[in-house]
């Protein structure tokens, strides 16, 4: 229950960053320049934190040796902060987070499905659809 409360205060936060990114855009004047510095204090805030934790880095051997698709995360979490920052004023809060999750919850079907990227194989079942199908009808009720 602990990590399922720990999930919920993550998910809080993301309407915050999308609106703070947004309104970072109007400060910068681009999109991928909101983006871009988002990502700029976040990287600097690791890298502190993994000095104050004394994180080892991994030898370039054990980094090469590692598929290239791992590689990719950042480019899918750039590509989310861009969007939200573009789509956040439009769309509002309520909106931008339940479509994200929407997408989210079907990504995630499939993954779990199939096993994909490291996720332990779940099928999809009637229950797991139907919750699927309620997270599609809250975001068109939120759209409404």
């Amino acid at each position: 229950m602990i990590l399922v409360l720990l999930a919920v205060l993550v998910g809080l936060m993301l309407p915050v960053q999308a609106g703070v990114n947004a309104q970072l855009r109007l400060t910068v004047g681009h999109p991928l320049m909101a983006a871009f510095i988002s990502f700029a204090v976040g990287t600097l805030a690791l890298g502190v934190i993994l000095v104050m934790a004394r994180v080892p880095l991994p030898s370039g051997r054990t980094v090469a040796m590692g598929p290239a698709w791992h590689w990719i995360g950042g480019m899918l979490g750039a590509a989310y902060i861009v969007a939200a920052v573009v789509l956040a004023p439009r769309l509002g809060a309520a909106t931008l987070i339940a479509s994200v999750v929407m997408g989210q919850m079907l990504a995630s079907l499939v993954l779990d499905h199939f096993g994909w990227v490291g996720f332990a194989q779940q099928p999809v079942t009637p229950a797991r659809l139907a919750g699927a199908i309620l997270v599609v009808a809250g975001v068109a009720l939120l759209r409404r």
